[in-house]
């Protein structure tokens, strides 16, 4: 079996006591940098071995490690932080082992985009996550099918890119349009700034920003 099992955000306490006893259990833990696990599993006294997985190697090990599975080995899949397959590794894997109807189980746990939708204040009921904003390639079309969406729009972005960002979307949203940007989640500065796109923008140019941002739209009918 392949369990794919979140991890915390930034507080370590932020895991559920079924996923430490799964990473103690299985055979052995695929994680995106060993160096950030290890101080997960060092935190909570888990000695099981991990091995690399990530986008630049994934292509590589997925059939070894679909043949660990097949010889009857239980793997999980873990990510840096949050749930492995939202905007990191994952898909590759969960395929080849659906294909192969090797049995795959997701634990429920950490994300950055649900509590920043949450504490948003915007409607909930109908959303869409659209992960990393593009650096180049596909970066307009983003943001304005954002700008121009009927529902709540949740999405990721760098500190480097934060304030080009929210001055994109002023000039595609019409005045006065919401904006929630919520930034190290769980973390000791976690922060949540709300109000319209020109107050926010011009907050972070006085504020450098710093750390992981989780940017949610209002929608353009919401008002």
């Amino acid at each position: 079996m392949l369990y794919i099992i979140p991890t915390p955000i930034g507080n370590l306490e932020d895991i559920t006591l079924r996923a430490l006893r799964l990473l103690g259990d299985v055979n052995y833990i695929l994680a995106e940098d060993t160096r950030t696990s290890t101080v997960l599993l060092t935190h909570y006294s888990i000695a099981t071995p991990l091995r690399p997985f990530h986008a630049f190697n994934e292509h590589n090990v997925v059939n070894t490690v679909i043949g660990h599975l097949k010889a009857g080995q239980t793997i999980a899949l873990i990510s840096d932080a949050g749930t492995p397959g939202i905007s990191d590794p994952a898909y590759l894997l969960v395929n080849e082992c659906i294909k192969n109807n090797i049995k795959v189980e997701c634990l429920p746990g950490a994300t950055a985009f649900v509590p920043a939708l949450i504490v948003s204040g915007f409607p909930v009921h109908y959303f869409v996550f659209k992960g990393f904003v593009p650096h180049k390639k596909g970066r307009q079309s983003f943001l304005q099918q954002a700008a121009s969406s009927e529902c709540t729009i949740v999405f990721y972005e760098s500190p480097h890119r934060l304030i080009k960002t929210l001055q994109q979307l002023q000039l595609l949203c019409e005045m006065g349009r919401q904006v929630s940007v919520s930034r190290e989640i769980s973390k000791k500065f976690e922060e949540t700034r709300r109000g319209n796109l020109t107050d926010v923008t011009e907050y972070f140019k006085k504020n450098q920003p710093k750390g992981e941002f989780v940017i949610v739209l209002e929608s353009n009918i919401n008002r």
